[in-house]
Order: C-alpha cells, then sequence, then structure tokens
C-alpha cells in the first residue's frame, strides 16, 4: 500500500464512535478534520494528548474543526476515557485496525530493544474536500494543539 502524504486525499473510514454511532469521512465532507491516531485509552501519554486537545477544543471549533480520536481500544473503552477527561470529542473504536492501517498508524514500534506492531501515534489534517492538509508523525503529547495551530499559520 502506497503511503499516505500531504495533497493526497485521505482514505474513506468509517467506524462506531464512543455511542455506536457510526462516524464516517463522508459524513465529515465540507468540515475540517483533526483525526488522531493514539494507542490506548487512559495511559499518560494519550491521556496528556486527549486532555491538550480538551483544553484548546474551543479554538479549534471556532478555526471549523472536527476533532476524532482512533484507536484500536472499544467503545465502552472510550466512553469510560471520555467521563473521566470530559472530552468533547468523539472516539472511534477501530479493534479490526482497518482505519489505523490506511492512515499508515499500525506497524512497526520499538521498546526497550523489542519490536513489535502496534498503534503508531500520528495526526493527519483533513481539508474540506477530503485531502490531507498535514501529518504529523512526531507528535507533542502536551503541547498538540499549538503544534496544530502552527503548522495552519505556514
Amino acid at each position: 500500500m502506497k503511503e499516505l502524504a500531504e495533497g493526497m486525499k485521505a482514505p474513506e473510514f468509517s467506524g462506531k464512535d464512543q455511542h455506536g454511532k457510526e462516524v464516517s469521512l463522508k459524513g465529515l465532507q465540507g468540515k475540517k478534520v483533526i483525526l488522531y491516531f493514539y494507542p490506548k485509552d487512559d495511559t499518560p501519554g494519550c491521556t496528556a494528548e486527549a486532555c491538550n486537545l480538551r483544553d484548546n477544543y474551543s479554538e479549534l471549533i471556532e478555526k471549523g474543526f472536527e476533532v476524532i480520536g482512533v484507536s484500536a481500544d472499544s467503545e465502552k473503552s472510550h466512553q469510560r476515557f471520555i467521563d473521566k477527561y470530559t472530552l468533547p470529542f468523539r472516539l472511534l473504536s477501530d479493534t479490526d485496525k482497518e482505519v489505523l492501517k490506511a492512515y499508515g498508524a499500525w506497524g512497526l514500534k520499538k521498546l526497550y530493544g523489542k519490536e513489535y506492531d502496534g498503534i503508531l501515534r500520528k495526526t493527519f489534517i483533513i481539508d474540506e474536500q477530503g485531502v490531507v492538509h498535514k501529518i504529523f508523525n512526531k507528535v507533542d503529547t502536551k503541547n498538540h494543539t499549538e503544534q496544530i495551530l502552527e503548522a495552519l499559520e505556514t
């Protein structure tokens, strides 16, 4: 599969959010989307990233963005994560890893010298026409919104 790059059409996706409601890229057409992939609900880095997006959510909404997080966790896990940290955006459950793979967010990771397949932390900014505007392969979890806003200015 060809690696996704800025300027390319974003792969169509659909999946269920924390309420079991279908979310698809087609259904988001006409909106700017921050689609962020993260390894696991309620872990330190993932919590820092989600809370940073939460704390700056109103600014992102003002700029016309829809924020959607994606991990392989279940809808129930997502709902607990949202409730615990009062997250105002939807989290997509991708237990079969189809969306993760389509966006290149599933792959080889290294930890303590061991290699294994897992979720790669990435964020995609998708414009109103469904085109990838920006890809973040190195996410600063504590300052992710600032990273996004800075990139939009360039």
